[in-house]
């Protein structure tokens, strides 16, 4: 990646869907995860460590996902919080940035990065957005050359798109709310439209994020689950701690399919159940950084 030599250690991650023992006992999983044929590679230069995707690795996809090590950021950010607004001071934020973008091969003053506002809007990135933030979206979308995209999470789903045919990439976040208002959906759709994409050249990857052993939610959230679902059943899932948990990742993944998108790969892996690796908003109790969602393409 960037021609920068990096240590490969592979990281199988399929039992880790299943965390603590009471998920694994108390609820049989839909059979779904015949899309996932890949496992996620943990890579390693120096103190930075970030994770990536085989189904992208093969198409040599400049991609990553950031973990909290690497960075100059003190507690609760240590060390390689990404965001401006969470306490960290600027200069952290920026140093963490550069340190991110310098293995990755990628000039950081190209990327384009937004204000995440929890919702559903989508931006086409152009050459003219180069090096800019653009505002209140969840998801970026570009076949431009040499722009990386780059969007922030503590919990929320990370989903990188790539159509090796187009050559179309795109990031989208989807916490609850942007995944009950079909992100994911709306997101793919829009590189249907603007690059002509094929549902079954599309390969999507869903990133760690929170998982159904973690995520139970109240009723404001079921009842908004129950309306946007036809298989809300199951991703409303009972556990033993007598709550309700809101699959986020299978609800993502149920719009992809229904679309016809046939290339997932899930990371499995939940931020709450591994916070020594990522950012948890919900198990540090809103105390924390932001780890980022990176992708570009280049000329190659």
């Amino acid at each position: 990646m960037g021609g920068v030599s990096i240590i490969l250690q592979a990281i199988r991650n399929r039992n880790r869907y299943y965390s603590p023992s009471e998920f694994q006992s108390s609820f049989a999983p839909i059979s779904t995860l015949w899309y996932n044929r890949f496992a996620m590679q943990r890579k390693i230069q120096g103190a930075l460590t970030c994770y990536t995707f085989d189904s992208l690795d093969r198409y040599n996809i400049i991609h990553a996902i950031s973990t909290r090590h690497g960075g100059i950021s003190p507690a609760p950010f240590e060390t390689l919080n990404l965001s401006r607004h969470v306490g960290d001071t600027p200069t952290n934020v920026e140093e963490n940035i550069r340190r991110l973008h310098i293995p990755l091969g990628l000039d950081v003053t190209t990327t384009v990065d937004a204000s995440q506002a929890q919702a559903d809007c989508i931006a086409t990135v152009g050459a003219e957005h180069r090096g800019t933030r653009i505002k209140d979206v969840d998801a970026l979308i570009t076949n431009v050359p040499n722009i990386p995209l780059l969007l922030r999470f503590a919990d929320c789903v990370p989903i990188l798109f790539f159509d090796p045919v187009q050559r179309a990439i795109g990031v989208a976040h989807a916490g609850w709310r942007g995944t009950v208002m079909q992100i994911a959906t709306k997101t793919a759709q829009a590189i249907f439209d603007t690059y002509g994409t094929r549902p079954h050249d599309l390969i999507a990857c869903i990133a760690p994020s929170i998982g159904p052993c973690c995520y139970r939610v109240g009723d404001q959230v079921i009842a908004r689950a129950r309306d946007a679902f036809q298989n809300a059943d199951e991703l409303l899932i009972s556990l033993t701690d007598g709550g309700i948990h809101f699959d986020l990742w299978q609800a993502n993944a149920s719009q992809l399919r229904a679309l016809g998108v046939e290339q997932i790969e899930m990371a499995n892996i939940c931020t709450a159940h591994h916070t020594v690796d990522f950012y948890s908003w919900r198990a540090e109790k809103s105390k924390t950084g932001r780890f980022g969602a990176i992708i570009a393409i280049t000329n190659d």
